[in-house]
């Protein structure tokens, strides 16, 4: 049977199944034929990217897809490290309601019995396939990727996947080391493929299918790069020569920066060729020439995955779903390389909460194409003239990654499920974010239409634990039973505010009376958050109104 040769067949099983109860499963609210679903997401991508203004990253396929999007220029994720993301967004539910800050237990049996994003769409009738790494694999999505509540067929893990974090990088001396920086040859490598070109090719194999079927589908495509290590086809590594590679702006830890909220990047340290630097524990630096390749290498990694995104898109657009698929563009957290002194996500920073979110809608983010028009034509990214292309209608005011499950839901014409009660451990159908779909009215009003509506809708909250008031070995990602800190992080348009405070694993509570520290960033005037001005007297006003909204966050949430 070929690669992907099992999914298919249950492909075809599952479709004949479907359709069977096609009548009652279709959602009644529609009156045309239901939009199909094509929701991308990425590992530890940042905004840098063309589309998001980036003049050195070359990403032509992605800034396409967003030409003709609607772009949420401040998206943000509600804790930077995977599973804990990925099972916030997919649910609908902060962290503090899935009661998962780590990677050691399974929301359904460990909080309660949510419902999924991709479940909400099969129990409407809908087709659900997982290609690549959709859930965190293992049992933060119980060893099956919440199978079979949230998918129709079993999902789709590349075959060499396996091989990521094993010694496949060549490096100087000739050998194969584990390396961080590992651009390969790929008919040196184990199988002759990667896993995210395996990837594409499975859903483009599952978007032929869905040419013979009358039900609509829900594809999720789970990309790995450009999370570590940075594996992928040395080629890539021209389009970013190291001279033209500068350093990040503020490379230094902050004179003001709380011990609690710094991580020490301990998964860098631990790969071979990090370790041959001997830095030191916990605050480094990394040598400036070693600086300069890793960014080398992610940017590199960055268009290698913006080739996969564009060759899967030119098949949507050959296949004719172009005009009947929602495209929904998301990270699950962002990627610091070097700034404030750290090279991981594990913080409550802009720069690892703050994630690339962008929705295509037929029709309505861009007119619907014309026959044998392409919207989606593959773009190769060495062409040596790269021709600009404008992000669409972009949206400014600040917003959750929570909010895609809902947005997603509304675009489709589904009923979009309520907002959740307090407490919302017994409803397995309920939101925490808010549903976005105002921002897809184009509306003739005067003045700025991004100051409509409630301001305190513009709001995003993060989080993030801690064992400890100091860097250790374990700080990046603390298990349950060692968290004895939580950073509760607030991002307005004007501040970034964060209080670090007590919290007990096992009544999974936060204790605001015990505060251990504070950040406050005033946006406007420091827009790289180097500059605490918590213990300054012109914040203190601004606290006491923050605590508050923190606290009724923590204790409903969601405002």
């Amino acid at each position: 049977m070929p690669p992907g040769g099992w999914c298919l067949l249950c492909f075809g099983l599952v479709l004949s199944s479907v359709c069977a109860s096609a009548e009652s499963a279709a959602p009644s609210n529609l009156t045309t034929a239901p939009l199909n679903v094509l929701l991308i997401i990425v590992d530890d991508l940042r905004p840098s990217l063309g589309c998001y203004g980036d003049k050195l990253v070359r990403s032509p396929n992605i800034d396409q897809l967003a030409s003709h999007s609607l772009l949420f220029q401040n998206a943000f994720a509600q804790q930077a490290v995977c599973a804990p993301s990925r099972v916030s967004f997919l649910t609908g539910r902060r962290p503090d309601t899935t009661r998962l800050y780590d990677f050691n237990s399974y929301w359904r049996v460990h909080a309660g019995n949510f419902s999924t994003l991709p479940q909400y769409f099969k129990e409407n009738g809908y087709v659900t396939m997982s290609v690549g790494k959709v859930f965190h694999p293992g049992i933060s999505s119980n060893y099956s990727d919440d199978s079979p509540y949230s998918w129709s067929i079993p999902p789709y893990h590349p075959s060499s996947e396996k091989y990521e974090n094993t010694k496949t990088c060549r490096g100087p001396d000739g050998e194969l080391h584990a390396n961080l920086l590992c651009p390969v040859d790929i008919a040196d490598v184990p199988e002759g493929t990667l896993p995210d070109k395996q990837s594409t090719e499975q859903a483009i194999r599952l978007l032929e299918k869905t040419k013979t079927s009358t039900r609509p589908f829900f594809l999720a495509v789970g990309y790995h790069k450009p999370h570590i290590p940075f594996r992928y086809p040395k080629e890539f590594q021209k389009l970013y020569p190291l001279e033209n590679i500068t350093l990040a702006p503020d490379p230094e830890v902050p004179a003001g920066l709380p011990p609690v909220a710094y991580n020490p990047w301990m998964d860098i340290r631990q790969r071979e060729d990090v370790q041959a630097l001997n830095l030191s524990v916990p605050y480094g630096p990394i040598p400036v020439d070693f600086q300069r390749k890793i960014r080398q290498s992610y940017f590199a990694s960055i268009s290698y995955l913006d080739t996969q995104v564009g060759h899967l898109l030119s098949a949507l657009d050959d296949l004719q779903l172009a005009n009947s698929t929602i495209i929904a563009f998301a990270s699950d957290h962002g990627w610091a390389l070097g700034e404030h002194g750290e090279w991981a996500k594990y913080s409550n920073f802009d720069i690892t909460t703050r994630v690339p979110l962008m929705f295509y809608v037929p029709g309505r983010t861009a007119p619907l194409p014309e026959a044998g028009e392409k919207l989606f034509p593959y773009i190769d990214p060495f062409n040596s003239v790269l021709e600009l292309t404008e992000p669409g209608r972009q949206v400014t005011d600040l917003v959750e990654l929570l909010s895609l499950s809902p947005t997603l839901a509304g675009l489709a014409g589904l009923h979009v499920p309520p907002r959740c009660p307090v407490p919302s451990f017994h409803v397995e159908l309920c939101r925490e974010g808010q549903n976005l779909m105002k921002h897809f009215q184009v509306e003739d009003v005067e003045g700025d239409p991004h100051l409509r509506g409630n301001p305190r809708e513009s709001i995003a909250y993060s989080q993030y634990p801690r064992p400890a008031d100091s860097p250790q070995w374990n700080s990046d990602k603390p298990s349950l039973k060692d968290i004895k800190v939580m950073g509760y992080s607030i991002r307005t348009i004007d501040y970034r505010y964060t209080v670090w405070v007590g919290f007990s694993p096992h009544e999974f509570l936060a204790n605001f009376s015990d505060v251990h520290a504070g950040e406050l960033y005033f946006v406007d005037s420091d827009p790289l958050q180097d500059h605490n001005m918590y213990n300054d007297s012109q914040g203190k006003d601004l606290l006491r109104a923050f605590d508050a909204m923190i606290l009724a966050n923590h204790r409903g949430g969601h405002i």
